[in-house]
């Protein structure tokens, strides 16, 4: 390993130089500037996560890399995050040579996990298990641009959505679109939408987790040019129909947690929302929306590419190793096994949303 010391410090403990390191690093990767990569998140996942910290890697004086990380309990380590952030990794000095073992050896973990992992992430691509495609919407040549290629790729969607727009409009009042609301009371209506909508399809609540909720709420507060919380509102009316909470910089909107209230779902006012969002996006001179991992219909008819993600860990030898495997390998290889299998998927998802009826009743 080519550089020198490494410090292990808390998200907080880090200064100023340290962090302005760390967004020059930033700029100079050839990855997009996506906002979970900056010191912001960590901070803040810092703030509501005990287990948060970051190596600092140096080159005589100088810091030349950082890792963002959390350290579990029994030495287990993962991206900073992990589960909520849709960007991981290191940032490093272009060419820096570092050692996986010696790093995590450093940082007191006898693993690193990630499940969004950036494709430049050249230390630790070599140990993914999976990869994954990440839908973005690119509006760097501006929203008309945007519809343009809509209009040839996704032509009976693009029509279709224009005309719910309008119908809602006639039906609901006029309509609004603040692309970023400082209103709390319109995250906490997000935030309840989106649980609802976790249980309905059965899946986990995210916002029953609290820490998942206080990050938001401090995010939602965090204003950095490369990453500011920035909370999107459809009314109709005054009344909100649809909204979306996520992150910005000045050239990435990461896309997070987008929801609608149900009694208009027939408008589909979450899909007008994303296409409002990437007009406002695209005048504010933010060039990509990114949607993040996951197959979606609305991913499909909305996005004009898509960027691999990666999943897996680099672990060190020993019982770390053997302990990380146990506990994620089996249902990794469960998940890859249904992902593959478009019908047993179909089956799955039915099967999650009966669950979640009876729960209900």
């Amino acid at each position: 390993m080519s550089s020198g010391r490494i410090r292990v410090a808390g998200p907080g403990e880090l200064g100023a130089g340290e962090k302005e390191r760390w967004r020059a690093l930033r700029a100079a990767s050839e990855a997009p500037r996506n906002p979970f990569m900056e010191p912001e998140f960590t901070e803040a996942v810092g703030r509501v996560r005990p287990g948060a910290r970051v190596a600092v890697v140096y080159e005589g004086p100088e810091p030349a890399g950082f890792l963002p990380y959390e350290r579990g309990p029994l030495g287990q380590g993962r991206a900073v995050g992990l589960g909520v952030s849709d960007a991981q990794g290191a940032i490093l000095r272009p060419g820096l040579d570092l050692e996986t073992g010696a790093l995590l050896k450093a940082c007191s973990v006898s693993s690193f996990a990630f499940d969004n992992l950036e494709a430049e992430q050249r230390l630790f691509v070599r140990y993914a298990a999976e990869e994954h495609a990440t839908y973005v919407i690119d509006v760097e040549k501006g929203y008309e641009t945007y519809e343009s290629v809509l209009r040839t790729q996704s032509p009976k969607f693009l029509k279709t959505t224009l005309a719910k727009e309008r119908k809602l409009r006639r039906q609901a009042g006029e309509l609004r679109f603040v692309f970023d609301e400082r209103d709390p009371t319109a995250l906490r209506t997000l935030m309840a939408w989106k649980s609802a909508q976790y249980r309905r399809t059965g899946r986990r609540d995210r916002f029953a987790q609290e820490w998942i909720t206080r990050l938001v709420g401090r995010l939602a507060r965090t204003r950095a040019p490369e990453c500011s919380g920035t909370l999107s509102v459809l009314y109709a009316g005054e009344r909100p129909v649809a909204a979306h909470f996520g992150l910005r910089s000045a050239s990435v909107l990461a896309c997070w947690f987008p929801a609608y209230d149900p009694e208009f779902a027939k408008f589909s006012p979450g899909l007008v929302l994303h296409l409002r969002m990437a007009e406002a996006a695209a005048a504010a001179g933010v060039g990509m929306l990114d949607l993040g991992r996951g197959t979606a219909a609305y991913k499909d008819a909305l996005k004009t590419g898509e960027l691999p993600v990666y999943e897996g860990a680099v672990t060190r030898p020993g019982a770390g190793a053997a302990l990380h495997w146990l506990s994620r390998e089996p249902a990794r290889r469960a998940h890859r096994f249904v992902r593959g299998r478009p019908r047993l998927a179909s089956l799955a998802a039915r099967a999650l949303k009966g669950a979640a009826r009876l729960r209900r009743t």
